[in-house]
Order: structure tokens, then sequence, then C-alpha cells
């Protein structure tokens, strides 16, 4: 038994007198007028909760929440360290709940920093569940690895998901002679350990890699299919099993 939590909203801007939307005020920034953008209260999107009874008592869910219940994961969100700490705390909290239970992540991510996907990386390849990764939308840059990196066999797509790899890259910094080398030395390291991590669960060499990567390669999920970054292209949750069979 469930029913929605009560939430509480501000009051809509009352509706033009021809029943248009009311519009945000006029916003100045730096002297240069912003136009008028009619403001739709409809449009803001918040995330769902509601209250089941449990044997334990009452409990709130998220839909996040729910999926973790299940054993899923969803990283919808760029890759960045605060976000790779929620992630690893969820694998290893799913693997001291069952290590015998496969763990799934379905990523929609426009990648992000290289520390916080070897830290995710790293955590994957130590938990004693099998991942299954699911690519849904898009998995870019170090989401592609991520994607990549789940259990063999249990590497998937929806048809008209998108693929991104490309070589690492740092943001511009000055500094003494010293810290520039530093610097470069440190983004070839970089480089090199993410064509690695690619190479070792893909259908290519290093070199291959290397060569696909001096600009951004976009794969259709077909296409990373046969790069050997997936598994399996599945249209239906009915197909899955056959495809992790």
């Amino acid at each position: 038994m469930w029913w929605p939590a009560r939430r509480r909203f501000p009051p809509a801007p009352a509706p033009w007198p021809d029943g248009k939307p009311a519009a945000r005020p006029r916003q100045h920034d730096r002297g240069v007028d912003v136009s008028e953008v009619p403001y739709n209260p409809s449009a803001r999107y918040e995330i769902p909760t509601w209250w089941e009874r449990t044997s334990l008592g009452e409990r709130q869910y998220t839909p996040f929440s729910r999926l973790f219940d299940e054993r899923i994961i969803f990283l919808g969100t760029p890759i960045v360290d605060e976000i790779a700490n929620v992630v690893m705390a969820q694998i290893l909290c799913l693997e001291s709940m069952d290590p015998d239970r496969d763990i799934s992540i379905y990523i929609n991510s426009p990648g992000g920093s290289f520390t916080a996907l070897t830290a995710i990386y790293d955590t994957m390849q130590f938990v004693r569940p099998d991942i299954q990764t699911t690519c849904m939308g898009q998995a870019a840059s170090a989401a592609a690895v991520l994607l990549a990196a789940g259990t063999p066999g249990k590497r998937l797509a929806l048809p008209n998901a998108r693929i991104l790899i490309h070589q690492p890259s740092i943001e511009q910094s000055g500094g003494q002679g010293s810290d520039i080398e530093i610097q470069a030395r440190e983004i070839l390291r970089m480089r090199t350990q993410m064509e690695e991590m690619i190479a070792r669960h893909s259908n290519v060499s290093p070199e291959q890699v290397r060569r696909d990567t001096e600009r951004d390669k976009i794969l259709t999920a077909e296409e990373a299919k046969d790069y050997g970054l997936i598994d399996a292209v599945i249209e239906s949750r009915k197909l899955s099993s056959l495809a992790t069979a």
C-alpha cells in the first residue's frame, strides 16, 4: 500500500487576463535587459516521493531508493568525486547485503573526472557480485569506460543509445615551467591508462584505441557492440535475460 507524500508548493503567479501564463519579471544583468520568459509552474520537475508500510513501520521512498532495493544503481549525472563516493558506497553496501546477487548499473551520463572514473571502476572490479551495466541515452567519456567495465556478457545498451570515447583532458592552468611539465606528464599517463582500460574491455588494442581517440569517436549501440564495449543491444527487458544467459 502506498500514497503520495504531501508536498507544499509555492503559489503560482496569477495568469494574464487573456488566460496566457504569467511571465517572469524582467531581470537586468550588467545593464542588459533580459527578455521576458513565460513562466510555467508545471514545467518544474520534482522527484516524487511516497510512503509504504513495511514490517518495520512506515518508510518513505523515491524512485532511486526503490531501485536500490532491487539492487539497481542509476548513474544519470556527470561523474564527479561526490557522485563517485555515492556510487561506490551503494556498490559496497549491496555487496555486503548479498555478495552472490548481481548488481545492475543503468547509465545515462556525459562523463566526468578521471579520478572519479577510476574510483568507481576499481570498486566495480573489486567487489564479488557480477555487475550488469546498461546504457540508456548516452555513455560518454568516463561513463563509456564504466559501461565497458561491467561483467563480460552482461554489458548492454538500448537501441538508440550513444557511446562516446575520447582522450582525457585537464583544465588549462598557469604556473612555472616545472609545474606545466608535471601536468603534461600526468595527462599523458592518464591517457595511456584510459587507453589500456578501454582495450582491456573491448576487441581492440591500446594502439587502436589511441588512434580512435585522437578526436571524439561516437558509436551507435550496434557499433559499440562491434567494438567490444558492450555485449548486446536490447529492445525489451524480455530479451535481456537471453542476452546475459
